[in-house]
Formats: structure tokens, C-alpha cells, sequence
């Protein structure tokens, strides 16, 4: 203000020594125009103000930790009167019911959820809307939501608002007083953008699969809809937790055969369906164990751990990890708490509810990981269930034991699976694919990061680096290395040289190549030093297939095709070298050098140079674990003939080579923590490789000459 004043003063001096340019401003023009002026300063200094000053009312009461104690929580009395909302409008959908501009665009595509602020709700005579309160349950999933990307506490931001009323179990709750209870709430709308969470829906004697409190048009995490119930697209189907979860701690186990082939532990099974599965079990007898409560233990947390079989404990969900298929049965209630525990014991459930819509079955594929069967149809179940390749229920029994961990473990994992499924609903071009939901993470350690840092196609030049290991087999050195020579896209070639008691052949000896030839002499004979990262390896490609490489430089490239199989016998894995139609491994290849040599996880590469053995099974795992994809096998070559090897020479060569060779793939696939080698059943041939045609018109004329 005093600059203005200041100029305005000036102008008045200037007018009165000459003429005037512009007429005088009359005195009460100038005071209404400098009100005026004030005025609008103030208003734009008061806007800031409370654009940057903390914001009240709703937004100040943000869900702090001192604000989850529901004995702090403040007092709300319904009056009788308190409007009820509608029932639940079945015909909603995302473009009917929820508005998604209030979600608005933000540059992580991430939705902001408001959590209301805990408060106590009591009728008109004191007496709580719920016998509980706050369940432990909810309170975890509150906080597990406010600890995430997701939360706000500026509820002008929010796309989404969550109840701080716990309705997870509706035997706890007072139907009328809870729909009361929520249509006080200062933003619910008729139930517009709000999601409430409920696992135990129902009640005697007809149990409705959906939460009976009347809720408007807002959204439904449910435990246990129906067909007839769930409003696709809308509602999110979701598992009923487990509080075993929290208190039993099931170590993975890895996949194969178990001591039983069907089991049944539910406790409050139909008579008929239990009638169904006991003829069952006289059919197949030691092949299926059915369980029970145990009648002669007292009730409590301790018996709940146990079923008994004919007067024998056993150990609770510890025995479902002894079955390959665990059946999980409906109950008074389509979702039961039994398929969490299955998950968790990597035993595939069999599941029997009909109408049942399965837990995130909108994102996750449950053929993989799970049985699904008609209730008319359990006395078909040993049947059915022995048709299904062995190879298919280890997969089965991996990815119920993922699906667990990503999706069921905690109620932290039940809600952010929730709330990501619908920020891919209001983002779809952001959404997670088919792959993210459904296939498991392939690095089980955590201290690598992908090398694919790569292109898709690998620049024309500088071609690749010709690694050659060697001991003191000089004849078939120089051998190679003249047919390497010959390949147009070699730009170096380098000879690790690992023999410490004897010198490499001297200068005059090499033969003369078109390219550089450099050896490198190690201080120790270890199998891993020929995946070293050598500064001589200036190319991004060290292999010999190097064409079909550029076309897919995230793979293994090799020609000798490998095998891993399942022994049901013996119950472990076993290293095939026999030619077959599937390949998993290949011996030769693009190698991963910095990683195998600085990130290898475990003591994998101790275990190699110690049984100097298994170096490239190594690099197999290392690849498929970080890709997730197969090896490429490239045209099969001529079996390589050493001139200077004997019966008693060689590391192939000795009687315990393959048994090691079958132990380290075990061994790996415990240090890994899963069995990352993928197979496949094909190869990559050159065109015209073995057509009638003149050798000069092939590209790749001289293949199988080593």
C-alpha cells in the first residue's frame, strides 16, 4: 500500500506543474478506489492462509495412532428418529453408483482414501450398535490402509471413504442402529464412494451371504457372496482371515507328493456331506484322512489347533501340509476361514460351494491354484482329483502357497488387494496385468536387481566375446579356437587359462586368428571363473548361438539341452542328460557374469568351485530365477570328440559327476527357494539348416563341425 500511495502522490505533483495528461481524481474517488484495492489484498492474503493453514473440522481428525482406542473415542447418540438408509441397490455398477470424478487424475494413478474418524455410536439408552467394538481384526486393517499409498486425512482429496464402524462380523452388530450409524456420517451421500468390509455375513437360521445392514449404493468388500448376491465389477469378493494366520507360523514346504493324497479337517461339515466323504474313505482307505474336532478336549484357543482322528491328535493346520489336496466344504456360510488355512499349507483346495464367488476371483485365476467340483459331484472327487498330472499339482500346490502369502497372510494383505482392485478399475490404463496378479514374484532374494538393461534388439556391433575355459588340453584348444575364428561376428576371443602349475603354450603356438586373443592366467582352478566379468569383455554377448541371442538377449542361448525332473520315488529332483523332447536347461550360453559372480545368492558358488561341478546348471537357475523364462536350445551339434581325453579324464567323465550333478539342482532349487527353471518343448534351427540346398546359399554352412 505505501508504494501505491506513493506513486499516486507523484502523479499529483507532476499534474500541477504542467498540464494535466489525465483528469484529477476527486478525493472521495481515490479513498473508495484505495478501499477497494485493500480490500481485495486482504481476501487474497486471507485465501492463501488457509490454503496452506492445516485444514479442520473433517481433515484435522485424521486417523492417528491416539485416536484407535475406542474407550477414547467420543460419544454419538442415535436418536430413534436417525433416517435408515436403503437396503442395497443390486443393479449398482462403477458408472451407476460410484462417481469417479472425484477421483480426478493424479500423475500415480493412485486413489486417496479417507478413513473416518473413530467414534462411538450408543442408542438413546447407552447401549453400543456393537457387542465388540473395535475387532483386532479391523483395527490391523485400518492402520495397515492408513500406513499406505492410498491414505489421506485431506477429505476434500478423497476418492474413497472407509467407516471407522467395524462390520467385519454381523453376529456382532445391531442391523438397525449400524445402518443408523452410518448415514450420520458428514460425507455418506446415499452411500456414494464408500466401502465397507465384512467377512461373516448372515445370520441364523438362512445366513444371507451378503451383510444384511441396510448401506445405499456403497461398495461391499465381502467374505462370502454368492452369485445371486455379488454385484460384479462393484463388489470385491475377499477371504474370510484366518487368525491362525497370526498365531501359527507354517514354513514353506516345497511341492511334491505327501503322506496323503485327499484330507478333510473341517469340524462343522454337513451330515450328509460327511456320510459322503467317510464312504469315501472306505473306498480308498489310507489314501484320504478324514478329520474332527477332538471330543475329549476342553473348549478353547488350545483345541481349536487339534482334530482328531478314531482317538489320535493331530496338530492343526500343521497336518494340512501332509496332503497334496485339502477339501474345503461350505458351511452355514459360503466363505470359510479353512481355505485360508489350505493356502497357507501349499495343499491345493478342493472346493465344494456351489454359487461361491472365490476370493479376488476378478483378478486372480484360480484354476492354478485350486479344484473346483459341484457338490453333486463329491463322491466323484478321488476320481477327478487322480486324473490331474503330477506335474500339474506341485504347480498347483506352489501357487496356492503364493496365493496365500501375496493375498490372504494378513488383514493388511486382504485390504491393500482390495483397494488396489478398484484403483484398477478408475485406472484401468494403469491397471496390473493378468501376469503381476497371477504369476509369483521369480527373485526370492532380494539383492539383485534385473539385468535386463538391455534393448530388445542388441546393436549390430560390436558382435560377441569367445570365453573359452581350459586346463592344459592344448590340442583341442587350438582346435576351437580356429572354428570360432570362422564365425563373421566374433570380435574377441579370450582363453581363461586355469592351470596354476603349468604355463599356457607359448606366443608362436596360437593360431593366427582375424580377431584379438587374449589369456588370462587365474590363481585358482575354479569352475566359476569362467563366468568372471573380465575387463576384456567389452561386448554384451559372450556365447556362441550369438544370432539367435540378439533376438532374445534376456535368455540362456546354448546348444547341449539339459532336463530336470521330479523323482516321485525318491522325492527329490533329478538332472537328466538323456536327449529328450523337453529342455530346461542348456550348457552353453549368454552369461550373466556380473550377477553370477556378485550376486549369486546363498553359498552357490562356493558349493561349484568346491565339487568343481555345476557351474552352468548355476547360471540356469540365476537366469530363469531373475526372467521367469526358459532357455533357448539352438541347433543340436555333433558330439565333440577330445583327442587328448581318456577313460579316467575329464570332470564328465567321473562316476560321481551326474550324481552331483542331481544334487546340486536340489540343492539350488533349497537355496533359490523355489524351482525357477522353466521347460520347453522346441528349438531355434538357421532356415534351410537341413534342407536339400548348396551349402554356399546357407548362412550358417559349417554347424556341428565342433
Amino acid at each position: 500500500m505505501i508504494l501505491c500511495l506513493s506513486a499516486m502522490y507523484a502523479s499529483g505533483k507532476y499534474s500541477s506543474r504542467g498540464p494535466a495528461l489525465i483528469p484529477r481524481m476527486k478525493t472521495k474517488h481515490r479513498i473508495y478506489y484505495i478501499t477497494l484495492f485493500s480490500v481485495v489484498l486482504l481476501g487474497l492474503i486471507a485465501t492463501g492462509m488457509f490454503q496452506f493453514w492445516p485444514h479442520s473440522i473433517e481433515s484435522a481428525a485424521d486417523w492417528t495412532l491416539d485416536k484407535r482406542s475406542v474407550h477414547d473415542a467420543p460419544l454419538v447418540h442415535l436418536p430413534v428418529s436417525s433416517p435408515i438408509p436403503e437396503r442395497g441397490d443390486l443393479s449398482c455398477r462403477m458408472h451407476t453408483c460410484f462417481d469417479v470424478y472425484r477421483c480426478g487424475y493424479n500423475p500415480k494413478n493412485k486413489i486417496k482414501v479417507y478413513i473416518y474418524p473413530l467414534q462411538k455410536f450408543v442408542d438413546e439408552l447407552g447401549v453400543p450398535i456393537s457387542s465388540t467394538g473395535l475387532s483386532r481384526e479391523y483395527n490391523d486393517l485400518l492402520s495397515a490402509i492408513s500406513d499406505s499409498d492410498f491414505y489421506t486425512d485431506d477429505v476434500t482429496r478423497a476418492c474413497l471413504f472407509i467407516p471407522s464402524t467395524d462390520v467385519l462380523n454381523q453376529n456382532s452388530l445391531r442391523i438397525r442402529e449400524t445402518a443408523q450409524a452410518l448415514a450420520m456420517l458428514p460425507r455418506w451421500d446415499k452411500g456414494m464412494n464408500h466401502l465397507l468390509f465384512n467377512m461373516l455375513p448372515g445370520g441364523p437360521p438362512d445366513y444371507n451371504t451378503a451383510l444384511d445392514v441396510p448401506r445405499d449404493r456403497a461398495l461391499l468388500a465381502g467374505g462370502g457372496f454368492s452369485t445371486w448376491t455379488y454385484r460384479q465389477g462393484y463388489d470385491v469378493s475377499i477371504p474370510v482371515y484366518s487368525p491362525l494366520s497370526a498365531d501359527v507360523e507354517l514354513p514353506e514346504r516345497q511341492p511334491g507328493p505327501r503322506r496323503y493324497f485327499i484330507l478333510s479337517s473341517q469340524t462343522a461339515i454337513h451330515r450328509e456331506y460327511r456320510a459322503e466323504l467317510e464312504r469315501l474313505k472306505e473306498e480308498n482307505g489310507e489314501a484320504l484322512l478324514l478329520l474332527d474336532k477332538c471330543s475329549n478336549l476342553s473348549q478353547g484357543a488350545a483345541s481349536a489347533r487339534k482334530r482328531c482322528c478314531k482317538g489320535q491328535v493331530y496338530d492343526y493346520p500343521h497336518i494340512l501340509q501332509e496332503s497334496s489336496f485339502c477339501v474345503v466344504l461350505r458351511g452355514a456360510r459360503l466363505g470359510q476361514a479353512a481355505l485360508s488355512d489350505v493356502l497357507q499349507a501349499g495343499c491345493v483346495p478342493v472346493i465344494l460351494a456351489d454359487s461361491y464367488i472365490l476370493p479376488f476371483s476378478e483378478v486372480l485365476d484360480w484354476k492354478r491354484a485350486s479344484v473346483v467340483i459341484p457338490e453333486e459331484k463329491l463322491s466323484e472327487m478321488y476320481t477327478i482329483l487322480k486324473n490331474i498330472p503330477h506335474r500339474q499339482v506341485e504347480e498347483m500346490q506352489r501357487q496356492a502357497r503364493w496365493f496365500w502369502e501375496a493375498y490372504f497372510s494378513s488383514m493388511k494383505a486382504i485390504g491393500l488387494t482390495t483397494l488396489q482392485i478398484i484403483n484398477d478399475r478408475i485406472y484401468p490404463y494403469a491397471a496390473r496385468t493378468y501376469e503381476q496378479w497371477n504369476n509369483p514374484p521369480v527373485v526370492k532374494w532380494s539383492s539383485v536387481n534385473s539385468p535386463l538393461f538391455l534393448p530388445l534388439i542388441p546393436p549390430r556391433a560390436p558382435g560377441f566375446t569367445a570365453v573359452v575355459l581350459t586346463y592344459d588340453r592344448v590340442e583341442s584348444l587350438f582346435r576351437v579356437i580356429t572354428e570360432i575364428s570362422k564365425v563373421p561376428s566374433l570380435a574377441k576371443l579370450l582363453v581363461v587359462w586355469n592351470n596354476q602349475n603349468k604355463s599356457p603354450p607359448e606366443e608362436s603356438l596360437w593360431p593366427k586368428i582375424g580377431v584379438p586373443l587374449k589369456v588370462v592366467r587365474t590363481k585358482e582352478n575354479k569352475l566359476s571363473n569362467r563366468f568372471f566379468p573380465y575387463d576384456e569383455i567389452e561386448t554384451e554377448a559372450v556365447l556362441f548361438g550369438y544370432e539367435v541371442w540378439r533376438e532374445f538377449p534376456d535368455r540362456l542361448v546354448g546348444y547341449p539341452g539339459r532336463l530336470h525332473l521330479w523323482d516321485h520315488e525318491m522325492g527329490k529332483w533329478k538332472y537328466e542328460s538323456e536327449w529328450t523332447n523337453e529342455v530346461s536347461m542348456v550348457l552353453t550360453g549368454a552369461y550373466f557374469n556380473y550377477l553370477y559372480t556378485y550376486k549369486m545368492p546363498g553359498d552357490i558358488k562356493n558349493w561349484v568351485d568346491a565339487h568343481m561341478n555345476c557351474e552352468d546348471i548355476a547360471m540356469n537357475f540365476l537366469v530363469a530365477n531373475i526372467t521367469g523364462k526358459a532357455p533357448i536350445k539352438v541347433t543340436p551339434r555333433k558330439k565333440f570328440k577330445c583327442p587328448e581325453c581318456t577313460a579316467i579324464d575329464g570332470l564328465s567323465l567321473d562316476q560321481t559327476h551326474m550324481v552331483e550333478r542331481s544334487e546340486c539342482i536340489n540343492k539350488f532349487a533349497s537355496v533359490f527357494g523355489t524351482m525357477p527353471l522353466k521347460v520347453v518343448e522346441h528349438r531355434a534351427d538357421p532356415v534351410l539348416y537341413k534342407d536339400d540346398f548348396p551349402e554356399k546359399l546357407k548362412s550358417f554352412p559349417n554347424i556341428g563341425s565342433l
